[in-house]
């Protein structure tokens, strides 16, 4: 089943069941399929063809789900944008791309605006929101067509949405997925605990690929959804006491500002069934702590966007997953022998969900699978209940004196202090080891930076002695990139910075 049959299903069972509500606008299943008709007539007379590319640029709003489906009518490319990018790391994208259609919306028009003409020009741009500078040529109101358009039959296998990467290994890339690709990953992400809730609370940006196939996935199991354009701790809040929402995704840090905003201003939460945190190991201080506020686990997930839904949560405490029902997943030595239960293995995926490559441009795409399988570059072990528990990306593996040391077991310990709220630990080159162990500590509002000497202590205490920190640091702030995981690249520069000045 493809996104737009899981809607039309929809449409066909529950014509006015509630598809997500957006303030106090209320959206049905069939409003929103009516609307993605009229806006794919719309693209249409605006010269959009199959294969096109169309720029999706703003935050969750019922003109993003909209814009979606309407590619999918016509088989242009739906191409999610992250809007926390800048002018000049949208730009090169966008230049890649030479999109034939912008969505934007005015909440962004500084970033936008700013983008050389050449490459995005004005009358390809399309703008949703409150009326802004006027910048643009076309607003959103003058885009949909005609009330009940002919549109052609959309081709399931060709390319239908490309989700571009972090970029934390290299430049960025563009992950394909056909319409077919996307059925597997629903029913997969639908594992989620999504299936079994019936009031999801969407803060998870839907132009990146957990919040986008969190949304699909909802559609697709008639699971309505309260859509938030982004993350506020309190609105959160207001909204689960206010909508009764049972289901919530985040990052590490998002259930750590909802634990502070909880504790100034408590809210009734006790709708909630399921709380999952992605993208990064999620610190066990927060982990444990979840629980004794809201009631409810707080589960981790780990995601690939070139895998969605491969692995599912784990049933117990820690970086763990399973793999999912219906998917297939092997942890594999770099041979791609398979490594017995107990072993670190790189995590080997593949199946009908994952991506068919990497865009390269129109009809060129890279490879991403070798003999079938994608490489994830995340080092896992599998124990005796079949549980994986998450180890360093492979690349993030710190070497010192010819001992590998993983930096998340690090950065679990620092955290367990009680003046930690969270921990990031990187590689310190050295000329006679190849690197040391440095770590940076957020700590607790108040805190003395002096704790450090006793986080430090507490930390040599559980861990062998060549994977204790050598530098420990309090920071303001663990720095984050687009997707909000720990940028530990910036950290390393800061730290080379500061030992240059030291030695000059």
């Amino acid at each position: 089943m493809t996104p737009l049959d899981a809607l039309y299903h929809q449409v066909a069972d529950n014509p006015h069941g509630l598809a997500f509500v957006d303030g106090d606008s209320r959206w049905s299943y069939a409003r929103l399929a009516e609307q993605a008709r009229r806006v794919a007539r719309g693209m249409l007379d605006h010269g959009i063809r199959k294969g096109d590319r169309i720029v999706l640029h703003m935050p969750n709003r019922p003109e993003l789900a909209v814009a979606l489906y309407a590619c999918f009518h016509i088989g242009a490319i739906a191409v999610p944008m992250n809007i926390r990018l800048k002018s000049a790391e949208l730009a090169p994208l966008l230049e890649r791309l030479r999109p034939a259609l912008y969505i934007g919306h005015t909440s962004l028009a500084d970033v936008t605006r700013t983008i050389d003409t050449s490459i995005l020009p004005l009358d390809r741009c399309i703008i949703a929101g409150t009326a802004g500078q006027g910048w643009y040529e076309h607003s959103w109101e003058k885009l949909p067509g005609e009330a009940d358009p002919v549109l052609p039959a959309p081709d399931v296998h060709s390319h239908a949405l490309l989700l571009c990467t972090s970029g934390t290994t290299g430049i960025s890339k563009f992950v394909v997925y056909t319409a077919a690709n996307l059925g597997p990953v629903m029913d997969l992400v639908g594992n989620w605990g999504i299936r079994e809730n019936r009031r999801v609370l969407l803060v998870l940006p839907m132009v990146h690929a957990s919040g986008l196939s969190v949304f699909m996935s909802c559609i697709r199991f008639g699971v309505s959804m309260v859509m938030l354009e982004r993350f506020d701790p309190d609105g959160v809040l207001d909204a689960i006491e206010k909508h009764r929402c049972d289901w919530l995704g985040g990052l590490p840090f998002t259930y750590d500002a909802l634990l502070k905003s909880q504790a100034a201003r408590p809210r009734n939460v006790d709708s909630l069934r399921f709380c999952a945190s992605g993208a990064d190991a999620c610190p066990p201080q927060i982990q444990t702590t979840f629980p004794r506020v809201f009631g409810v686990p707080l589960v981790n997930i780990w995601g690939a966007t070139e895998a969605l839904g491969s692995l599912t949560y784990g049933l117990e405490p820690g970086p763990v997953s399973r793999v999912a029902e219906g998917a297939e997943a092997r942890l594999a030595d770099d041979a791609g022998t398979p490594v017995p239960p107990g072993e670190i293995g790189e995590l080997l995926v593949r199946g009908p969900n994952v991506t068919i490559g990497y865009w390269a441009g129109p009809d060129v795409i890279e490879n991403a699978l070798e003999d079938g399988w994608w490489r994830s570059g995340d080092l896992m072990r599998q124990d005796e209940k079949a549980n994986l528990w998450f180890a360093p990306r492979k690349k993030d593996v710190i070497v010192r004196g010819g001992s590998n040391i993983s930096p998340v077991e690090v950065e679990r310990v620092l955290s367990a202090h009680p003046a930690v709220i969270d921990a990031v630990v990187v590689g310190m080159p050295d000329e006679v080891l190849g690197q040391r162990v440095a770590g940076f500590v957020q700590l607790k509002d108040g805190t003395a930076p002096t704790v450090v000497t006793d986080i430090l202590n507490a930390a040599k205490s559980q861990l062998a002695d060549y994977k204790a920190p050598e530098h420990l640091e309090p920071i303001a702030a663990i720095p984050r990139n687009a997707l909000g995981k720990a940028d530990r690249k910036a950290l390393a520069a800061m730290l080379a910075q500061r030992r240059s000045g030291v030695a000059a």
